[in-house]
């Protein structure tokens, strides 16, 4: 029989992992927006880019309530990773711990509520290999959690049962609660850090679906070409019907989107597309988005 730790133990033990992780969790502040973050390297915290606001200033209250002026570093909506930097020197940077977690293992979000933690308990509920997000990010693992999540919490850590902190607790898809792992967050954030951007891929097409008449199947018609982007130096032109990247045919638009990653940009791919009831290939070179 497996022995269980009495209640009490356990209370007292959860409640020491939040105090340990709470000196370095912060309140970040950006207009109409209230989420947490936290210390990832001296004067460096990490939030979730979604709970932040695309423009305005920004702040954090650090543990006691003390407030302090943020810039914004670099921000990634693929991974909703966000980076912030603070002229303070005292908060003690958190560190992230790449683990394999079993599904109904324990865990806790600890989040700030202005300056003080606040917390969540639950449990891994899904558990699984890397994925690209819905905005075409790479993602190290896929990681739920059953947890009541506080919408200020948003952008706090995930600590296991031993009080290591694996990832950032964040809101996914009709509210549930995900965990962007370290391994992305470390990635992510210090190229954020060295280059303030993560490049994304750039076809310089605007593209609708459409049924394909012939065979069935689903194709990208090009709506629009960006004179100076890779599409029209590849020869597409507008009215073309893109059908396969790479021999892979297209099953939708999106799916095509969220190909285009950081590490395509520079590759060469080919195109099989449909002009005027004719079939073409196409050889483009994937560019890098310009910024907003």
């Amino acid at each position: 029989m497996t022995d269980i730790a009495p209640p009490i133990h356990l209370s007292a033990a959860l409640a020491g992992l939040v105090a340990k992780a709470a000196p370095s969790i912060v309140s970040v502040r950006s207009h109409r927006s209230r989420s947490s973050g936290f210390a990832w390297r001296p004067g460096l915290v990490v939030t979730a880019d979604e709970a932040l606001a695309e423009e305005g200033e920004f702040a954090v209250t650090v543990p006691g309530g003390d407030s302090a002026p943020a810039q914004l570093v670099g921000r990634d909506p693929t991974t909703d990773v966000a980076l912030l930097r603070i002229d303070r020197s005292d908060l003690p940077p958190l560190p992230l711990t790449a683990t394999t977690l079993a599904v109904g293992a324990l865990a806790v979000a600890v989040g700030s509520d202005d300056g003080a933690p606040i917390a969540a308990l639950g449990v891994v509920s899904r558990e699984g290999g890397p994925l690209r997000s819905l905005r075409g990010g790479e993602i190290d693992a896929r990681i739920e959690l059953d947890l009541r999540l506080r919408r200020r919490a948003e952008g706090g850590v995930a600590l296991d049962a031993s009080g290591s902190a694996f990832g950032m607790a964040v809101f996914g898809p009709r509210r549930r609660v995900l965990v962007v792992p370290a391994a992305t967050i470390e990635r992510v954030a210090t190229r954020l850090a060295s280059d303030g951007r993560i490049p994304r891929g750039y076809l310089g097409l605007g593209l609708h679906p459409v049924a394909l008449t012939d065979g069935g199947g689903a194709g990208a018609m090009v709506m629009s070409v960006d004179p100076k982007g890779p599409g029209a130096a590849a020869g597409v032109l507008q009215g073309d019907v893109i059908v396969a990247l790479n021999g892979e045919p297209i099953r939708h638009v999106q799916a095509l989107l969220r190909a285009l990653g950081p590490d395509r940009v520079g590759q060469t791919v080919t195109l099989d597309l449909r002009r005027a009831g004719e079939t073409r290939q196409l050889s483009l070179t994937i560019g890098e988005r310009p910024a907003a």
